[in-house]
């Protein structure tokens, strides 16, 4: 299944719901489940991004779906990109 890196950062309002309740994380990946893709692996940034979140989605239409859905919220910004395994983008360029 195709994965993606999603890059997010929260806004002022997605900082006071973390702060206030952190779970809330966990329960955006459920939702994230509920959209049809998968949250295989999450991490907490410091710096420019917030948190790192590695997806699995089986098409870029079902990872639209899941950026938009996120983003219209208005608790953080979303950046996401396909991964490529390096074994595939090596044959890709031959």
């Amino acid at each position: 299944m195709p994965t993606y890196l999603m890059l997010s950062t929260l806004t002022a309002e997605g900082v006071n719901t973390i702060k206030h309740n952190p779970q809330r994380i966990k329960e955006v990946n459920d939702e994230v489940e509920a959209l049809g893709a998968r949250v295989r692996l999450q991490w907490a940034l410091l710096g420019r991004y917030d948190f790192l979140t590695v997806v699995e989605a089986p098409d870029e239409a079902t990872m639209t779906r899941v950026s938009l859905e996120l983003g219209s919220r208005g608790s953080a910004h979303y950046e996401s990109m396909p991964a490529i395994p390096i074994d595939e983008f090596i044959e890709s360029v031959r």
